[in-house]
């Protein structure tokens, strides 16, 4: 029984060693070689035909960026939307103490850091402008009133993917359940 257990074993490691010889040798440069995890996907945004309607006050929904800054943050929660390319599109309301409003439309991907201004209020107050739409940039930490990095971290984003539907994400900045409060 032994022998045929050895004969057995043998034969199995001759057929991996002859289908071993039979592939030529290549020139391919194996330092050219790229994991998984790190290939760049063909990632295509949905088109941001319509911006949602301008935001009410009773629509503000207030999130703590820094104890820093006097600057007051709000997110419309009418607005705030998951995309299935992965972009969480929301309308951001920054108010000084004075009074004083910025108010635009933005977009943060979870996969890679970034956000993007689609339109800001107009001059009038009274509609948007997409003049000032601009393309991905990478969101900065350091920034006093880096609202953007506030919200990646704090609610939006969790192992590069969204932390779940915009109701969830409404209701974690409403509950004021960030990402590190959800550790303990």
């Amino acid at each position: 029984m032994k022998a045929i257990a050895l004969f057995a074993a043998s034969a199995a490691a001759l057929v991996v060693l002859a289908g071993c010889g039979s592939s030529k040798p290549s020139n391919k440069d194996d330092s050219a070689f790229v994991y998984l995890m790190d290939r760049k996907p063909n990632w295509t945004e949905n088109k941001v035909e319509t911006i949602p309607p301008l935001p009410q006050d009773a629509n503000l929904v207030p999130f703590t960026v820094s104890q820093n800054t006097p600057l007051s943050f709000f997110i419309d929660k009418k607005s705030l939307s998951v995309g299935d390319d992965g972009v969480i599109r929301y309308t951001v309301v920054v108010q000084s103490p004075a009074g004083a409003r910025n108010v635009n439309y933005e977009g943060i991907r979870c996969d890679n850091f970034n956000w993007r201004l689609y339109a800001s209020i107009n001059e009038d107050q009274t509609g948007w402008d997409r003049v000032v739409e601009r393309d991905f940039a990478r969101i900065e930490t350091g920034e006093l009133n880096s609202y953007h990095s506030a919200l990646y971290q704090d609610y939006f984003c969790a192992n590069k993917l969204p932390t779940g539907t915009a109701q969830q994400i409404l209701s974690n900045i409403q509950m004021k359940r960030t990402a590190v409060s959800n550790y303990h």
